[in-house]
């Protein structure tokens, strides 16, 4: 009988003690029985560590570690160098896995082999209501998880749950594995996994349980506020979509319309910039006139990056790309 593969568990934790009994019980009870645990105390004031040195003592699959630096990345990073698995995963130390996560992802990763990603659904609960965001954020990801679909809409948001992802420890290497230093570095990993050409395997499975409260970093941290993302999107399309045979076209003159135009006069990229408010059509912001929506007609071979946060007038706009035949991911790249 073939040994099964070896999965390690990487995990940063900090001020996490009064979930992290609850999160360390869901892996030690996990169906799949060889893994390993490396979990790193980022420099947690509460009693996180005397809780995980006590896991530690009773269960040898289990590693804890003190950071060196400071903050997620670093922590990954030491934990990743720990490691020794053939298959490597990130857990968030607030959250659950169901009993059979690293069963079923483990399962589909040895069926379809290097070069693919396994994700499962994930689901928000918390001590109160969630927020309508995070359910419109869990519909919309879970969406793309059921049909192995990711990368088409990464330009909107993450598309990679952080804690619910597992690949190959050699495909993990290719990608850079924790080596960047650009946060939020969840989103920077999806994006190097869409840059290695990995495929998302399809599931129909709840396999991770997200927790939500007030003081959850990604809440919290100025690493995961808007403008990041705007920063992390942009410098993504420059590196890989950016088509400089095409005239760039900015929509939206709101707050990412207006970082994404720093963005892109920082680089000395030029572009036309659409607005539809009234109050600053024919204006000017930095330097760069905002023209009404008609003005499209005189603009030819365009390619587009849109801010429009607006839900129909997003349907709207993508009519107009369809009625002009131009593609999704290629000519146009929704950034909200």
């Amino acid at each position: 009988m073939m040994e099964t593969p070896l999965i390690s568990i990487v995990m940063p934790a900090k001020n996490s003690g009064d979930f992290i009994s609850e999160c360390i019980d869901s892996i030690v009870f996990q169906t799949y029985n060889n893994w390993e645990l490396l979990v790193v105390d980022d420099s947690s004031k509460d009693n996180t560590y005397a809780i995980l040195r006590e896991y530690e003592d009773k269960d040898k699959r289990i590693q804890v570690l003190k950071n060196k630096g400071e903050g997620i990345i670093e922590a990954l990073r030491l934990a990743y160098s720990m490691s020794k698995g053939d298959f490597v995963t990130r857990m968030d130390s607030d959250d659950i896995m169901p009993r059979n996560k690293l069963d079923e992802m483990s399962g589909v990763l040895i069926q379809q082999g290097e070069g693919n990603i396994a994700l499962g659904l994930v689901k928000y609960f918390c001590e109160g209501e969630i927020g309508e965001g995070f359910l419109k954020y869990e519909k919309w990801l879970n969406g793309l998880i059921s049909s192995g679909n990711n990368f088409s809409e990464i330009y909107k948001e993450c598309v990679i749950p952080s804690p619910c992802w597992m690949l190959y420890r050699s495909d993990f290497e290719k990608a850079g594995a924790f080596n960047s230093a650009i946060y939020p570095e969840d989103y920077d990993l999806a994006f190097r996994f869409k840059e290695q050409g990995y495929h998302c395997i399809p599931s129909d499975k709840i396999l991770h349980y997200w927790r939500d409260y007030e003081t959850r970093t990604s809440r919290t941290h100025h690493h995961y506020a808007d403008n990041s993302f705007i920063e992390i999107k942009t410098h993504y399309f420059l590196k890989h979509d950016y088509d400089k045979e095409k005239s760039l076209v900015l929509w939206g003159a709101g707050k990412k319309g207006k970082k994404v135009a720093q963005l892109l006069l920082k680089r000395a990229i030029p572009f036309h910039w659409i607005c539809d408010n009234p109050k600053k059509i024919g204006k000017e912001i930095y330097n760069q006139k905002l023209l009404p929506f008609n003005e499209l007609d005189k603009i030819e071979n365009t390619q587009s990056i849109v801010t429009v946060a607006n839900k129909k007038s997003q349907k709207e706009i993508k009519s107009f790309f369809e009625k002009r035949n131009q593609l999704s991911m290629q000519d146009y790249f929704f950034f909200c």
